[in-house]
Order: C-alpha cells, then sequence, then structure tokens
C-alpha cells in the first residue's frame, strides 16, 4: 500500500513540531490551516515571521525584546529606573508587566544558571546587570526568577554578587496561589508560603 506523503507538507508539519509545547496533532492542524490560506495571507504570515526576526533585537539597557534601541519601559520617564526586577525571559516581563501594578524597570536573563544543561553564569546577562548597577542609581533589585532550584540558584548567585553594591536584593514572594486548597499543595510551596509569612 502507499504511503501517503507530501513532503513540502511533512516539512511544515515538522517545523511546527519544533515549537515548544506544539505536538504532532497541532503541528498537523497548524500546518493545514497554513495551507488554507489565501497566497496573500500566506505571504503576511511569512513576511510577518520574517520581520519580527530580523527587527526585534535585545534593548541596550535591559536586555528585553525591542525593535528599538531602549524598549518601551526604559526609554519611559514615567517608570522608577531606581528599581529593577530581574527575570529569566522575555515573557516573564511581560506576566509582570500585565500585572500593572510594576513602576519600576526590568533586567532580562535569558535563562537561568543550570550545570546540567551547560549553562553558567557568563551564558547569562549578569554582567550587564552589574554594569547597570554602576552606572545608574539602583536602590533596589526584585529577584523575580521562578521559584525552581535553578531560579533559585540563579537568585542566590546575583544576590551575593550585588550585596557588597549595597543594594537591596529583594526576592519575590511565593506560595499558595489564591484561591488554592493547602490539601492540594506540595511540600515544596507549603514551606516556601511559611518561609514568606507576612504580619497581619
Amino acid at each position: 500500500m502507499a504511503q501517503y506523503n507530501v513532503a513540502p507538507l511533512e516539512n511544515l508539519v515538522d517545523q511546527f513540531e519544533k515549537m515548544p509545547g506544539i505536538g504532532h496533532k497541532t503541528a498537523q492542524r497548524l500546518a493545514y490551516y497554513v495551507l488554507n490560506l489565501s497566497k496573500a495571507e500566506a505571504a503576511q504570515l511569512a513576511d510577518a515571521v520574517t520581520q519580527a526576526h530580523s527587527r526585534i533585537h535585545y534593548c541596550s539597557r535591559c536586555c528585553n525584546l525591542t525593535d528599538r534601541e531602549l524598549c518601551a519601559v526604559c526609554d519611559s520617564p514615567s517608570r522608577d529606573q531606581s528599581v529593577i526586577c530581574v527575570v529569566e525571559t522575555p515573557r516573564d516581563a511581560a506576566a509582570v508587566e500585565n500585572t500593572r501594578e510594576y513602576r519600576g524597570v526590568y533586567h532580562v536573563l535569558h535563562g537561568v544558571i543550570s550545570p546540567l544543561n551547560d549553562v553558567g553564569p557568563d551564558d547569562l546577562t549578569i554582567k550587564e546587570l552589574l554594569a547597570r548597577l554602576s552606572n545608574e542609581t539602583v536602590t533596589e533589585v526584585i529577584m523575580a526568577t521562578n521559584p525552581t532550584v535553578e531560579g533559585d540558584a540563579t537568585a542566590l548567585y546575583i544576590s551575593k554578587l550585588l550585596k557588597p553594591m549595597g543594594v537591596k536584593v529583594t526576592r519575590l514572594a511565593y506560595g499558595i496561589p489564591v484561591g488554592g486548597d493547602l490539601e492540594y499543595a506540595d511540600e515544596y510551596t507549603l514551606a516556601k508560603a511559611l518561609e514568606g509569612r507576612n504580619e497581619i
């Protein structure tokens, strides 16, 4: 029995399948969706990908993504330049920004220290962060890395570098989510919630 195989379609499915969180079935759906686009729509999609790839780069100050020299946050006169929130990825900065509660600026590390994955301090933008602290009047650095072993280790490593500089280093509180039940929380989350408890 002949196998049904269209090479360009299979290649398109393979490309979508390389994306994080996209399995084979979803990759197939995306590929068929793209094939059903008109030539003009397909060209717009391809152009959007090409434009994003060629025009977006790191902000020269905070290492977040931007299409200008400085990102909109660093360039805004209304932001508090004395407080830096250190995050792992641009997505994390967007998540903090979506709270509409934070008025400081960001620094994006583009990863965490992970010896098992061959990622050391030099692979992150830690040098750029230290340069900012010597050039800017920063009073507080908020470590907002994820509450994982690697995220905690990265936060601890950076905080040890910052302590001698006389900068206040804080860590995001984490623990039981709002609306969550204690019985469903794992031991690590409960321990961190106890550790980070506040007076009421």
